[in-house]
């Protein structure tokens, strides 16, 4: 089971992904793709990893890991048949051959680690050192899928280099028992090569990132660097066709630049009426304020109508919300917190969230706006207590040293697979 309407309901289910060998495995050739700012220490980055999935446990939200739910699901022949049949034409020469018979666990270490060229591979190129190149960007489990209300949308990720991770997720949903009888509610990819789209420019281009959920009845959605309107009109279409889907649709232009990849880069909700913005983006008044345009999804024609800034589109809609600046009032501070993902916390119910502890003006806004600033390693070892109860505003600092230098935070590291409405 799925259920998710908002960004901010108690969590009771996440997806994530320890950075495992794929990410050491990484080289400087594959930084600009994947959009990682270094290589990572992955031992470090493990450990970061690790307290953060504490932290959840330890405030009672279960904890699903990606790979183990892959691993459970190609303990089904037919799934691990379907999945080796998509990837085999990526993969090295020697496996395309013959039938494809390693256990679940082999395949999914294939999958996300990749094939080296060989034991003794040299060069300077990605092509040079694998047959099949790793995934490092499989931790950033927001991307592959978005829940929506009671369903999925597959994402169409933007790069080649992360195709597989769409692949990854469609499997899952497709095979495992705890999840194949989620409702598509839309797979771009399948759409757009029945509709003649799938080539160049017009091939459909979605990220989760880029989707927020900000009510049953409204669906924020980012046109960036790696979701186009192609993406966005067949989600329109596709939600009109469910009884039980939102009501309206915001596209928000983000300007198509590295720093703000994704909406969620820039705007995540952290209370009912309050969320953290990256200023001059979201709410500012100079030429980088994106603008947001509404789709009515109960009307005949779906005509993107321009709302101002997306603030404003959600107050005309109910939803009124306090822009709590990130990096607060300096602009420098402003524009080096968003790149240090200042802007995209992860809300464990409303007004209790988790944010990076390097972006320390943004964790003194968010105490001057009414948040109990604590260390998350203060909850760890009991110095501290945190409930989930919603009478409280907390921001629950996570180490970052290590997984900052991949550019996502918090938000971008979990996918929320159950949470409860928010009343």
């Amino acid at each position: 089971m799925v259920h998710v309407t908002s960004e901010i309901g108690r969590l009771r289910k996440v997806l994530v992904h320890e950075p495992g060998p794929e990410v050491d495995r990484m080289v400087p050739p594959m930084m600009e793709e994947l959009l990682f700012d270094d290589i990572l220490f992955g031992d470090r980055a493990r450990d970061e990893h690790r307290r953060f999935r504490r932290l959840l446990q330890l405030l009672g939200i279960e904890v699903v890991e990606a790979n183990a739910l892959l691993v459970e699901t190609l303990a089904n022949d037919e799934a691990l048949s379907w999945l080796w049949t998509r990837l085999r034409p990526e993969a090295p020469q020697e496996l395309r051959a013959g039938e494809f018979s390693v256990s679940a666990e082999e395949a999914v270490k294939i999958a996300t680690t990749g094939v080296l060229a060989s034991d003794d591979c040299g060069g300077i190129e990605v092509e040079d050192l694998f047959r099949l190149p790793p995934l490092p960007n499989w931790c950033f489990q927001r991307d592959p899928q978005v829940i929506l209300g009671d369903g999925v949308v597959f994402s169409a990720m933007a790069t080649a280099a992360r195709w597989r991770e769409g692949l990854l997720s469609r499997c899952v949903f497709r095979f495992h028992p705890e999840f194949a009888d989620t409702p598509v509610v839309l797979h771009p990819l399948r759409e757009a090569r029945e509709a003649g789209q799938f080539f160049g420019p017009h091939r459909p281009r979605l990220e989760g990132g880029d989707v927020l959920v900000l009510s049953p009845e409204l669906v924020a959605i980012g046109v960036s660097e790696r979701t186009n309107m192609v993406a966005v009109e067949l989600l329109a279409e596709s939600l009109t066709k469910r009884d039980d889907g939102p009501r309206w649709l915001e596209v928000v232009h983000v300007p198509a630049r590295r720093a703000y990849m994704h909406l969620d880069t820039v705007f995540t909700p952290v209370d009912r009426n309050a969320a953290l913005v990256f200023e001059p983006v979201i709410c500012g008044d100079g030429p980088q304020l994106a603008d947001t345009y509404e789709i009515d999804l109960g009307s005949s024609d779906l005509v993107p109508r321009h709302r101002g800034c997306l603030l404003e589109a959600l107050g005309n809609r109910g939803i009124d919300l306090q822009p709590i600046s990130c990096g607060g009032d300096d602009p420098v501070a402003q524009q080096r917190e968003q790149w240090t993902d200042g802007a995209n916390a992860f809300a464990l119910a409303p007004g209790v969230i988790v944010l990076y502890d390097r972006n320390v003006a943004t964790a003194d806004t968010l105490a001057r706006s009414g948040f109990r600033v604590l260390p998350a390693e203060d909850v760890l070892l009991g110095r501290e207590e945190v409930t989930l109860n919603g009478n409280e505003r907390v921001c629950l600092l996570i180490d970052s040293h290590e997984m900052s230098r991949a550019r996502g935070g918090p938000h971008c590291l979990t996918h929320p697979l159950l949470r409860d409405d928010v009343s």
